[in-house]
């Protein structure tokens, strides 16, 4: 069940500084590349712990977060968004397979294509990480207001080179 979070807050969190009217200066470029750092270094940390406990870690995260996204995904169109090696996405892919976690079927029209799709225990899995990260993320969204989220968003967006954007399942989607 979806939860939403009151994006009406506006107020910024204690201590927070506004970014400078020249934000292009070094300094202001530095703040930002910590923060995006430390922001998704923290983050992630509160999957880490479900992770462990399962013996899988933040490879195993991504790419049974992209499956459960896209269910009959290729294995090369996984190759391609994940942007990591053929052999480590294998390593990967095949422990999860083995735990049960995500299965592959022969493509439809390519039988040489591998069409991947999470399992009931691996939906339940991704749904358990995702809370973690949704809690985080929309505790620290209520906390900046509605404005910043979507400055967030775009600044994000603004890192990923035009023609990577299609790749990205939900970049520009409202909602």
């Amino acid at each position: 069940m979806a939860k939403y979070v009151n994006m009406a807050v506006q107020n910024p969190p204690d201590g927070f500084r506004a970014a400078s009217p020249l934000f292009l200066r070094e300094p202001e470029i530095r703040r930002g590349v910590e923060l995006l750092y430390f922001g998704y270094s923290h983050l992630l940390r509160g999957i880490d712990e479900g992770l462990a406990k399962q013996g899988l870690g933040r490879a195993h995260h991504r790419s049974l977060y992209f499956i459960a996204r896209n269910p009959d995904i290729t294995v090369s169109e996984l190759l391609r968004l994940l942007g990591i090696t053929k052999q480590s996405l294998g390593r990967v892919l095949n422990e999860l397979a083995e735990r049960g976690l995500i299965e592959t079927r022969m493509g439809r029209e390519d039988r040489r294509q591998r069409l991947l799709r999470v399992t009931e225990a691996g939906a339940e899995l991704e749904a358990s990480l995702f809370e973690a990260l949704r809690e985080r993320l929309s505790g620290a969204y209520a906390q900046a207001g509605q404005n910043a989220v979507t400055g967030f968003w775009a600044v994000l967006e603004g890192l990923v080179p035009a023609e990577e954007k299609p790749r990205m399942p939900h970049a520009g989607k409202r909602g």
